[in-house]
C-alpha cells in the first residue's frame, strides 16, 4: 500500500469511528444480525471527516484506500457514488466486528427504549439526558426540521441529538457538530 497523507489517515479513522457508531446504533434499534448493510453519506459529511472541500470524483479517489488502510475490521467495504451521495456497502464481517468489538452503548439503548415507549414525551427524553453523568445542553432547534436539540457538553459523546414530536411518536437523528451546522 502506498504511503497515505496524514490528513487522509485521520479522515479514515474518523470515518470508520462514525461507521462503528452508526452500526452500533442500528443494532440497538433493530438487534444484531450478521448481514450486509449499506450506509449513505453526503459529500459534505465526508469532507468534514477529511477536513477537505473536494469534489465527488476526488473524494471517491481518496476513499480507494479506505478498506485496505482500516485493515481486517473494514475488509471488503465497497464505496460507490451517485453525484454527491456515497454508498458504503458493509460486508457481514463488518457488522459482526462491530457487534463483537464495540461495547454496548447503554445510553443509546436507553434512548431507543425511551422513544419506543408509546406515549413518550419530550420531557421523558430531556429527563433521560439529565440522568446521565454528564452535563447536557437542551435548546430549541434552530431549523424547521426538529423541535429540540440536546448535546452533552462534557462527554466523549460528540453528537447533537435532534428530536421531533410527530404527534404519536418522537423521532430523533444524531449529527456530528459540523453536519448539524449544515442542517441549520
Amino acid at each position: 500500500m502506498k504511503e497515505l497523507d496524514s490528513n487522509v489517515k485521520e479522515g479514515y479513522v474518523r470515518l470508520f469511528g462514525n461507521i462503528e457508531d452508526v452500526i452500533a446504533e442500528e443494532q440497538a434499534k433493530l438487534g444484531y444480525n450478521k448481514e450486509v448493510i449499506r450506509l449513505y453519506y453526503p459529500l459534505s459529511s465526508l469532507n468534514h471527516f477529511f477536513k477537505t472541500e473536494v469534489s465527488a470524483p476526488d473524494m471517491l479517489e481518496m476513499l480507494k484506500g479506505f478498506s485496505e488502510y482500516s485493515g481486517k475490521k473494514a475488509a471488503g467495504i465497497e464505496v460507490s457514488a451517485k453525484g454527491e451521495r456515497f454508498c458504503f456497502v458493509m460486508p457481514e464481517e463488518v457488522t459482526e466486528y462491530v457487534h463483537n468489538n464495540i461495547g454496548r452503548n447503554e445510553f443509546i439503548f436507553e434512548l431507543v427504549n425511551t422513544i419506543n415507549n408509546h406515549g413518550a414525551t419530550m420531557q421523558d427524553v430531556i429527563d433521560l439526558f439529565k440522568r446521565q453523568p454528564y452535563h447536557s445542553e437542551v435548546r430549541e432547534d434552530q431549523s424547521d426540521e426538529f423541535d429540540i436539540m440536546i448535546r452533552f457538553t462534557d462527554s466523549d459523546d460528540k453528537y447533537y441529538y435532534c428530536f421531533k414530536d410527530e404527534g404519536c411518536h418522537i423521532i430523533y437523528h444524531r449529527f456530528l457538530p459540523e453536519d448539524y451546522k449544515d442542517v441549520l
